[in-house]
């Protein structure tokens, strides 16, 4: 992942992630701080979408956690990182859970490998038994 400051005059949002109605404050934030980077409607609605599905995965395969997001910079650009933490059972095997159509729920399997196409970095960290941190940066 490319280094990215967080940028001090817009501080981290915090969002618990407990329930179905947390997922619709989490795309709330995402839209709010995706209109502090300048991001355009295009950029914001795949923030948007990006952030729906993660904090979607984050409740229904991780059992909950929480989000953070902020605004970031890596000096010539500005950005929105992302980040989806639980403690739930983890991902097995991450390389066949990016794959679209690979699920373990009843959905399409298009939530990691998707969510990876729209933004512009994605890293998982996962281990059986030890939760999932999946930070995401969309650039403008």
């Amino acid at each position: 992942m490319t280094p990215a400051i967080a940028d001090p005059a817009r501080p981290v949002i915090r969002v618990e992630i407990a329930e179905n109605e947390d997922i619709v404050m989490v795309r709330q934030h995402a839209r709010e701080q995706s209109r502090r980077a300048g991001f355009s409607l295009l950029e914001t609605t795949k923030l948007v979408t990006a952030a729906s599905e993660l904090a979607r995965n984050t409740l229904e395969h991780g059992g909950g956690g929480h989000a953070e997001l902020e605004v970031c910079t890596d000096g010539n650009r500005r950005g929105v990182r992302m980040r989806f933490v639980d403690e739930g059972p983890g991902i097995p095997d991450v390389d066949q859970a990016m794959r679209d159509g690979f699920t373990t729920g009843k959905g399409l399997g298009l939530g990691l490998g998707g969510s990876r196409r729209l933004v512009s970095e994605l890293e998982i960290e996962s281990a059986p038994g030890r939760g999932t941190r999946v930070t995401v940066v969309r650039w403008k």
